[in-house]
C-alpha cells in the first residue's frame, strides 16, 4: 500500500506554466489523459535552485482505468476511513480530495497495515469511551497512528439484576439512590461491592460489569472507575490502556498514544 503521510507530496501534472519543472516537494502527481487519471511517481534535482525543480525520472504507478476519483470531499487525515473507501473503490488507486480542498490517494489499499486497537466500554448511559474515540478518529486527529479500533460494548441492561449503578443511565432502582433490603442481584463492579460492604454488609450477588472484566484482545483501551488503575499497562495478561470514567477527548487521546507507542516497542 502507497498512502503518502504528507499531502503536500501530492500534486496535479495538468497545467505546467513551469514547464517541465515541478514543486521540490512533490513525490507523486495525478495526470489527466484522454483515458482518465493516472498516477505518477517522481524523483526531482535534488540539488537545483528555487521551489521548482527538475524531474530526474517518473514511472506510471496507477494508470488509467486504475484509478478512481471519489466524489465527495473527506477528512482527509482520517487514514482508516480513506484506506476503507478505497478499498470499496473497486480499483487499485483512489484520490480524494480534502474538506480544504488538498487532495491525496491511497494506492492497494490494505487496511491490515494499520493496528488494531480493542475498545471496552458498557451501556447505558452512553459509552463515552467509546463515543469518544469514533468523534476524535471522525476529526483525523489519529491520522498519523495508523489505527484502527474494534469497539465491545456490553448492554449492561441485560443482565437482569435487581439494582443496577445509577439513575443516569436511566434505570429505576440504582445503588446510588435507593436503600438495599439484602439479598438482591445488583449489577456492579469492584467499586460498587466495597460500597455495598461497607453500607449494607455481604448478603448480595454482584454481577460483574466493569469494562476491564470483559477483556479479552491486545492492545486494548478500557473504562474504569478505579483511578488507581490509569495508564498503560499489563491487565488480565494483556497490554492495554485504562482511562477513568469521566476521562475527557486530550486524556483519550493521550491515553491511545502511550498505549501504541508501548505496543509498538515490543518488537
Amino acid at each position: 500500500m502507497i498512502f503518502p503521510l504528507l499531502c503536500k507530496e501530492v500534486g496535479y501534472a495538468s497545467s505546467r506554466p513551469c514547464g517541465d519543472k515541478v514543486y521540490f516537494l512533490s513525490r507523486f502527481l495525478v495526470r489527466e489523459t484522454d483515458d482518465g487519471p493516472e498516477l505518477l511517481e517522481v524523483h526531482l534535482d535534488e540539488k537545483g535552485p528555487g521551489l521548482m525543480r527538475a524531474i530526474r525520472n517518473e514511472c506510471v504507478l496507477a494508470a488509467p482505468g486504475e484509478v478512481t476519483v471519489y466524489p465527495e470531499k473527506v477528512q482527509i487525515h482520517d487514514r482508516a476511513l480513506l484506506v476503507r473507501l478505497a478499498m470499496e473503490s473497486g480499483t487499485r488507486c483512489t484520490i480524494f480530495t480534502g474538506l480544504d480542498e488538498h487532495s491525496t490517494f491511497v494506492l492497494d489499499p490494505d487496511i491490515g497495515a494499520f493496528q488494531t486497537v480493542h475498545v471496552y466500554d458498557v451501556v447505558p448511559p452512553r459509552p463515552s469511551l467509546s463515543s469518544a474515540i469514533r468523534e476524535l478518529e471522525a476529526t483525523g486527529l489519529f491520522g498519523d497512528l495508523d489505527v484502527v479500533f474494534e469497539h465491545s460494548l456490553q448492554d449492561i441492561s441485560l443482565q437482569q439484576a435487581d439494582v443496577y449503578p445509577c439513575r443516569a443511565a436511566g434505570f429505576t432502582h440504582t445503588l446510588d439512590a435507593d436503600p438495599l433490603e439484602g439479598g438482591e442481584r445488583v449489577a456492579g463492579c469492584m467499586t460498587g461491592a466495597q460500597l455495598i460492604r461497607e453500607c449494607y454488609g455481604d448478603d448480595f450477588d454482584i454481577v460483574e460489569i466493569c469494562p476491564l472484566k470483559m477483556v479479552k484482545d491486545e492492545p486494548f483501551i478500557a473504562r474504569c472507575c478505579r483511578k488507581e488503575r490509569e495508564g498503560v499497562g499489563v491487565y488480565n495478561g494483556k497490554i492495554g490502556a485504562v482511562v477513568h470514567w469521566g476521562a475527557n477527548p486530550a486524556q483519550i487521546y493521550h491515553a491511545v498514544c502511550r498505549l501504541l507507542e508501548r505496543w509498538r516497542e515490543r518488537a
